[in-house]
């Protein structure tokens, strides 16, 4: 991990995720908490979780036990995006538009793909809900298979997605709403999900972000 924040971020981001194969070392855009630089990643306050734990994990399952507040049933997980660009592509793209929003730490974690990386570090952005970092990774891994995500940022409360398949209709967009409102169920509530949904249409970028932090 960086010392400091590093200037052009985005530009070290997309040569480190260039050479990631070769090192076996993913990079992440790291946020600190605010007015507090060396939380949460410098003061270790994260835990590590086995990726193997990870491969024992059913997405569906863990977003259907994530939904059971919600007095709606369950409608199960969205197809997959039908039309694809260049995930790389899609990510660097995002990284771009980072570049010029803030200097950022850079982090290298050995794992073969984003998802992967939330559990490594730990990363628990449910923090209050889950405590569970490799169930976050799971329902991640799963995006990154069936809508061409990439994990390119995170913070203390907050994960950045670059998305290359994102929904093209707004009935497929309710359908993938609804996960992320399993997934972060703090940020909007089911009145919202059609209004949502209709922000999920052609988008390439999907930021999560909760409320609280200990």
């Amino acid at each position: 991990m960086s010392d400091e924040p590093v200037a052009g971020c985005g530009e070290l981001w997309m040569r480190l995720y260039e050479q990631r194969e070769e090192t076996g070392l993913y990079p992440l855009m790291l946020e600190t908490l605010l007015g507090a630089p060396e939380r949460p990643w410098h003061a270790g306050e994260f835990g590590h979780v086995p990726v193997r734990a990870v491969d024992a994990l059913d997405a569906g399952e863990v977003l259907r036990h994530w939904w059971e507040p919600w007095p709606e049933p369950w409608p199960g997980l969205a197809d997959a995006g039908a039309e694809r660009s260049d995930p790389d592509a899609a990510a660097r793209a995002l990284a771009r538009r980072f570049s010029s929003g803030g200097d950022r730490l850079i982090g290298l974690v050995p794992a073969a793909r984003g998802a992967d990386t939330l559990a490594e570090c730990g990363w628990r952005g449910r923090l209050g809900r889950s405590h569970d970092a490799g169930r976050v990774a799971a329902v991640v891994r799963s995006w990154e298979e069936r809508f061409g995500a990439r994990v390119v940022m995170a913070g203390p409360d907050t994960l950045d997605l670059s998305v290359a398949a994102p929904p093209r209709t707004p009935e497929h967009a309710r359908r993938v709403a609804a996960e992320h409102l399993a997934f972060r169920p703090d940020y909007f509530d089911l009145d919202d999900l059609d209004a949502y949904a209709e922000e999920l249409v052609d988008d390439a970028y999907w930021a999560f972000l909760w409320h609280w932090w200990d």
